[in-house]
């Protein structure tokens, strides 16, 4: 892909699909990416809703979780998607950042035995949700329940983030529980940020990142908790970790302080990883 007039265009020179808003305000200079989830039941859903005038909330781009791409307002106009929020001492970020809307149910709740989404209700299998508590939850609150994001809808997020971030020069990328801490909660804690803002702001290749665990935490033969817990589970809390693979929030990691001359190499679910203090 690649950006001309501040629109997304496939490399053949066709246009990524346009869906224009009325929800939108001038021209700007992007300086930052905040990235969001809609906490509807589908990406058309969210677009249909995005272009209504009702609405008063627009992005610059929806993705689905297959990967599909809509646009809805070039990159150099302003977007609805920050709402009341500040940064670095200044407020409200339309005025200044591109909004990424990923199609995510959000916040879910336990009834009944079944995962409920906090907004729409709709039920969603165990598989498809990652039980964390919110960074910016209370001290002592109940875990809670995530809709976890799809690898087509990362891989698309983080090669449209990498265009955005070359073209614009943008200094950050950012959640939307960021700069609006308390009101808002995504992308929340299933949107791998930590490894997504490596990529963008520049980590060598070469250089495999280092992270600490965050609490005692098995580590698998396979990226998912159906795959059986290697030995030396768990993995004690601040257990240095090599990251030499991911795949969406599993990553294949070598324990980089291993008791034995044997190499501890497996998969752990990065929720529960901490970049190593530089």
């Amino acid at each position: 892909m690649k950006i001309h007039n501040h629109r997304l265009v496939q490399s053949d020179g066709s246009p990524v699909r346009f869906v224009a808003t009325p929800n939108r305000g001038g021209i700007m200079r992007p300086e930052y990416l905040v990235m969001h989830y809609t906490a509807g039941a589908s990406a058309e859903g969210a677009i249909a809703w995005l272009r209504d005038a009702r609405a008063q909330a627009s992005a610059h781009l929806v993705i689905a979780r297959d990967g599909g791409i809509t646009q809805m307002v070039p990159f150099n106009r302003v977007a609805w998607h920050a709402g009341r929020s500040t940064w670095d001492g200044r407020s409200g970020l339309n005025a200044f950042s591109i909004g990424i809307e990923l199609d995510n149910a959000g916040r879910m709740e336990r009834v009944g035995g079944r995962w409920l989404a906090a907004a729409t209700k709709r039920a969603y299998a165990e598989d498809d949700v990652l039980v964390a508590r919110h960074k910016h939850d209370p001290v002592g609150a109940p875990e809670s329940g995530w809709h976890e994001y799809t690898e087509a809808q990362l891989e698309a997020a983080l090669a449209v983030a990498l265009l955005l971030m070359q073209r614009y020069a943008l200094s950050d990328v950012l959640g939307h529980e960021d700069i609006a801490p308390g009101r808002k909660s995504d992308p929340g804690p299933a949107f791998p940020m930590a490894s997504f803002r490596g990529r963008l702001l520049g980590r060598h290749a070469d250089q495999p990142e280092i992270f600490l665990t965050s609490t005692a935490l098995n580590i698998r033969g396979g990226p998912g908790t159906s795959h059986a817990a290697l030995p030396g589970s768990p993995l004690r809390a601040g257990t240095r970790l090599a990251v030499m693979d991911k795949q969406a929030v599993w990553w294949r990691v070598e324990v980089v302080d291993a008791v034995s001359d044997e190499a501890v190499e497996g998969w752990v679910h990065s929720h529960f990883l901490r970049p190593e203090a530089v």
